[in-house]
């Protein structure tokens, strides 16, 4: 699903400066995977996120999903993928303030207009234990609602791959368990996911974790 080789990215603070913020990092990662990228703050985590997820041209490496190097591909081409193939999940959940649960989790249909998005939101709402709170906005719920607001969105395009940045980290240890157990659930019925987090929990269910220390991978 994900073959990630020889990856880089450099920021350069000053003509003197280079930050490598990612240092040669190869990864594969099969279909129905759950794999885990732990390590410290700066260690490079969201940077590989945001590169895998077509958001972050590196300065060097590939990066190919099921085969299609996403970096060949125009912005638009990387646009339409990122809409059909691949759901986002994110620690501060970015839900629009101004709109409902239902509202917020058929935002992605406006990318990729479908005529069953309501039945699909609604039965997304309904499995996440939010039909009443469907009417609610942003603001009216609780953390962990709001989590589970933002992985319905992630989920209604039928993504294969999710993408996850610290998506337990404003969370209770009762409602980290949640958000995982949702993971697991999407790897066992075929999704791939890849999630960086400072969870200790995560890696009891994960395929694999794997350690990000200063741009490289250490293990």
């Amino acid at each position: 699903m994900l073959r990630i080789t020889d990856l880089s990215k450099k920021y350069s603070k000053s003509p003197d400066t280079v930050i490598r913020a990612l240092d040669g990092v190869s990864l594969n990662i099969e279909a129905g995977e759950f794999v885990v990228v732990q390590g410290p703050s700066g260690s490079g985590k969201t940077t590989l996120l945001l590169a895998v997820g077509g958001l972050l041209p590196p300065s060097g490496g590939t990066v190919e999903f099921d085969g299609r190097k996403l970096y060949r591909m125009s912005q638009a081409e990387r646009a339409k993928l990122r809409a059909r193939e691949i759901g986002f999940v994110f620690q501060q959940f970015y839900l629009v303030s101004y709109l409902n649960v239902l509202d917020n989790v058929l935002t992605p249909s406006l990318a990729l207009p479908d005529q069953q998005a309501q039945i699909r939101a609604r039965e997304l709402i309904e499995h996440f234990k939010l039909t009443d709170r469907i009417g609610h906005f942003p603001g009216e719920l609780s953390t962990g609602e709001r989590q589970r607001v933002g992985l319905a969105r992630a989920l209604l395009n039928r993504p294969r791959l999710l993408l996850a940045d610290e998506p337990t980290g404003n969370l209770d240890q009762d409602n980290t368990r949640i958000v995982l157990g949702y993971f697991a659930d999407f790897s066992r019925s075929g999704g791939t996911v890849l999630m960086v987090t400072h969870s200790p929990a995560a890696a009891e269910y994960a395929h694999r974790t794997v350690q990000l220390k200063e741009g490289k991978l250490v293990d």
